[in-house]
Order: C-alpha cells, then sequence, then structure tokens
C-alpha cells in the first residue's frame, strides 16, 4: 500500500511478493509478507505505525464503486471480471456495503453534472458523498469532495484533503494523501479506500467526485450485502455463446448467473487506484439495466433515506 498509494500505513514494513504455490497459479490475489526492504523503509518504516506482520496474508481482491458509478467486480476463482452501471437521479443515497455482524455500514449519495446534459438518454452521475458507520464502534465518517468529518460519540473533527497525513484515534486509523486518496480502517474491520477526483474548478460540466474500493472484504462477515458487499462471497457464472456485438471492439455473449441468463457485453472500466485521473482500463464482462440479474433484487432495495443510517 505504501508503495502503490505514497503514504504512510500500519504494514509498510512488509516486502510484498508471491507465495510459492506448488498447486500452480491459483491467481488468488494472496500476497505474502516478509522483511523491509530499503524502499518500504523509505515510507515510513521508522514510523510509529510501523512493525512486521510473519505469514499474515492479505486479500486484494477488486471491488470498486467510481465514476459514473461504475462498479467493478473482480471473481479470482474464474480469472474475471464483472461491471455495471448504477443510474439514479442525484442526490439519490445507495448502500454500498452493510455487515450486520461487525456493524460496519457504507453509502453513497449522488451528484450530477453542473448541467443537466443528457447523454445516451441518462444524466450523468457521480458520488459525491461516502458515509462509513460503525457501530460497534460507535464511529461515523461522512467524507465530502471538501471535507472529512468523523464523529464519535458527541465529539466532532472535521480534516481537510489539503494535507497529508496518518490520524489514529482509538480504534480508527485514517491515511489522507493530499488531494489523492483517504485510507480507512476501524478497528479489525476491512480496510477502505476513498479517491478523490478532482476536475478543472471552471469546467463548465463535470465536478468534482469520489471513487470507493474495499482492499481486504475477507475481514467482513459472510452476512455482508449491499450492492458491493453481496459480492464479497463466492460467485460464480458461466459465459458462453460469445458473438460479435453492435460495437465490433466489444463482443456480446451469453452469462448463466444467480440461475438468471443474460446478455453481456465484453468491455472495459477505469480501475483509478493507480492513477486517479487516467485511471487503468480493466476488461470486464459488462451487465446492462443496472446490474439487473446480478444484483439481488431490484435497484430500489438498496436506496436508503441518510447517509450515515445504519438501516
Amino acid at each position: 500500500l505504501c508503495l502503490k498509494y505514497h503514504f504512510v500505513t500500519p504494514l509498510t514494513s512488509m516486502v510484498v511478493t508471491k507465495p510459492e504455490d506448488t498447486e500452480g497459479d491459483k491467481k488468488d490475489n494472496i500476497l505474502l509478507a516478509d522483511k523491509p526492504t530499503e524502499e518500504a523503509r523509505s515510507c515510513g518504516y521508522r514510523n510509529k505505525y510501523s512493525y512486521i506482520l510473519k505469514n499474515f496474508h492479505v486479500f486484494f481482491v477488486l471491488f470498486v464503486v467510481d465514476g459514473d458509478p461504475h462498479f467493478i467486480i473482480e471473481v479470482p476463482k474464474q480469472n474475471d471480471t464483472l461491471c455495471f452501471n448504477i443510474n439514479e437521479k442525484p442526490g439519490v443515497i445507495l448502500n454500498l456495503v452493510k455487515d450486520p455482524d461487525t456493524g460496519i455500514v457504507v453509502n453513497g449519495q449522488l451528484i450530477g453534472d453542473k448541467k443537466a446534459v443528457m447523454i445516451n438518454d441518462r444524466l450523468n452521475t457521480y458520488f459525491g458523498k461516502i458515509g462509513i458507520v460503525n457501530k460497534k464502534l460507535n464511529i461515523k465518517l461522512e467524507i465530502t469532495t471538501e471535507t472529512i468529518t468523523i464523529l464519535e460519540g458527541e465529539d466532532k473533527t472535521v480534516l481537510s484533503w489539503l494535507d497529508t497525513m496518518t490520524l489514529t484515534q482509538g480504534s480508527l486509523t485514517l491515511v489522507i494523501k493530499q488531494e489523492k486518496n483517504l485510507l480507512v480502517k476501524m478497528g479489525d474491520g476491512a480496510v477502505f479506500v476513498v479517491v478523490l477526483h478532482r476536475v478543472w474548478k471552471k469546467h463548465p460540466l463535470h465536478q468534482d467526485y469520489l471513487g470507493f474500493y474495499t482492499l481486504d472484504s475477507y475481514q467482513l462477515s459472510e452476512g455482508t450485502h449491499g450492492l458491493l458487499g453481496q459480492f464479497y462471497h463466492d460467485i460464480t457464472f458461466e459465459v458462453f455463446d460469445v458473438r460479435p456485438g453492435s460495437d465490433p471492439q466489444k463482443p456480446d455473449a451469453t452469462m448463466v448467473v444467480k440461475g438468471n441468463k443474460l446478455v453481456v457485453t465484453r468491455g472495459w472500466q477505469k480501475d483509478y487506484r493507480k492513477d486517479s485521473k487516467l485511471g487503468t482500463n480493466i476488461a470486464c464482462w459488462f451487465v446492462h439495466h443496472d446490474g439487473k440479474g446480478l444484483i439481488d433484487g431490484e435497484l430500489a432495495d438498496y436506496i436508503v433515506p441518510n447517509l450515515l443510517g445504519t438501516m
């Protein structure tokens, strides 16, 4: 994380290497900790939060919501990736993660472009606010494109994106990289990263927005749900009958998932973990119609009334 995001975390003393696999490359995205290198030391090995973890496994499976908003679900066991978009009106709040066992809830509120411009018969929307709640720790975070607000009981702390800093407050650890991203760790729960996307202040159409990434979802319980949370569990699918689509570069196919037969399209979505401006193209099978048939229930089931609500 230190080398990838250029900030200090409690794990910066690790060397990340691929473990030996006598059964072949299983592509489970397992990273193994070892002793620190000089490069790791330069990222903060000597700071008071650093320590060495021996034989500690960290699972980096990509669960993302970013952009308009684009959901990216990596499925390591099938060596493939699924994606879908959500099209809703500005102001709508969507539940992304809900774990009744750990008490963690993540919601996101949509914002729109400065002007209501219709693109392909829909409005461009993005996440302008992210709310993260840990009921067991009595901690709430409200993250906007301007500030990061910590609510712990009656106490309130407001931070800015203008600084690079590490803050430890009880069981909460926040790592802010100036104008780039925020790492959030609450107790023994999962680690989240919120990516800040800045646009030109005088841009006639677009405005700043946020992306949300999960780094180690294995910390969440089997009861986790939400638009992203439901995919923290194993999911299997079959793709066949690959055929030309309307775009010669994006073939269509038939997918069977959760007992549903869907028409999907091979395309690309952006992963902004390494580059918050340009991003990296991720090949995925795109599920149309707000992920219908892939997500449990209907989109309306994930709309919530309060950014910091726990349902």
